[in-house]
């Protein structure tokens, strides 16, 4: 199988996003890589104000479905979004987008 990406959406307040932003570069994704998922790649975080709220997408990279499925669990297109993001979050994707990764193209 190809590789996955896995793609979430969440909005915060403008008040809240510096402190969200935070906690996912600091605590989520700390703990994420901790985890050593099999066929884990990585992650990208993106951010962009959108009037009064700041939208943030991640985009996680796996080899397979099943490291997906190690990631979230049997029912991995449920969003995995712990409390304390939660708490901070306006609202957010109840579940991940999964698309294969067709081709790919760095710069030299």
């Amino acid at each position: 199988m190809k590789a996955i990406s896995r793609i979430w959406h969440g909005w915060t307040t403008l008040g809240n996003a510096d402190a969200y932003e935070a906690l996912l570069k600091e605590e989520i994704f700390v703990g994420i890589q901790s985890r050593q998922i099999r066929g884990f790649k990585g992650i990208q975080l993106l951010r962009r104000e959108a009037g009064e709220e700041v939208e943030f997408v991640t985009i996680m990279s796996f080899d397979s479905l099943d490291a997906v499925r190690e990631f979230a669990g049997e029912n991995y297109e449920v969003a995995v979004v712990p409390e304390k993001a939660r708490a901070v979050l306006s609202h957010f994707d109840s579940r991940s987008l999964h698309y294969e990764i067709r081709a790919e193209m760095r710069s030299a």
